[in-house]
């Protein structure tokens, strides 16, 4: 019997891994004397996802360790919101992260430290709303209203994409080929199921980032003053355009 070598993962998908594992190896004091653990090690948290334009796209939480959830989200291990097309593990340039370390050795069933870990996710999206020049972000529900307070940890912010994987991902022609295949899933999902209006606005916001993306592109190529004329249907044209 011919054992196969096992083969390596492909240079975008093992650069992305390097990267990841290196922004999560980022070092974040435990509250414990001088001691400090890699930020991915932290069990309790919010996190915000950014795009390569800094715009922020996603928020959620974490009663595991940070690395695992944020892992499921951008690998090929799916999470709901992969899955249904909220978000794009594609569109992610930059994680924010707001660690709770003071909670670390609690169960995820502890009942105080689930109300303030609520209440950060509360104040986090409504950091991102706020940031974003959209006025939303893909999230399909929004946080309850928190019953306690809580303060902004300081957060720890790195990119996830290598200059290199930059240069494949990053154009803005591919990010709206993209962008508008995700669109395409998520209406497709939609005129399939019943679902909750959520996610309606969800396929909304994506709607205007496509319309957004794609109208920077056309305006940087010149806009309405640039556009050819001529008769359409043409052949000669339809082999200008295809050269």
């Amino acid at each position: 019997m011919t054992i196969r070598k096992k083969e390596a993962a492909p240079f975008e998908t093992s650069e992305l891994r390097r990267s990841l594992k290196e922004f999560l190896s980022t070092p974040y004091p435990t509250g414990i004397d001088q001691e400090v653990k890699p930020i991915g090690w932290f069990k309790w948290g919010v996190y915000i996802f950014y795009d390569y334009d800094g715009e922020p796209i996603y928020v959620g939480q974490t009663k595991e360790k940070v690395s695992g959830r944020i892992s499921r989200h951008l690998t090929n291990q799916r999470t709901d919101a992969v899955a249904m097309s909220v978000l794009d593990p594609y569109e992610v340039y930059e994680i924010e992260i707001f660690p709770l370390p003071k909670f670390q050795h609690l169960s995820a069933k502890d009942k105080a430290a689930r109300e303030t870990l609520d209440a950060l996710e509360f104040k986090v999206h409504q950091v991102a709303v706020k940031q974003s020049k959209f006025g939303a972000i893909l999230n399909e529900k929004d946080p309850p209203t928190p019953v306690r307070d809580v303060a902004l940890p300081e957060p720890v912010r790195g990119r996830i994409v290598s200059d290199e994987v930059r240069k494949l991902r990053g154009h803005p022609d591919t990010r709206t080929a993209r962008r508008a295949q995700v669109v395409a899933r998520l209406a497709q999902t939609i005129s399939e199921r019943d679902v909750k209006v959520g996610l309606r606005r969800t396929l909304f916001t994506q709607t205007t980032r496509l319309q957004s993306l794609a109208g920077e592109r056309f305006e940087a190529a010149g806009g309405a003053a640039s556009v050819e004329k001529g008769s359409e249907g043409s052949d000669e044209e339809g082999k200008k355009q295809i050269e």
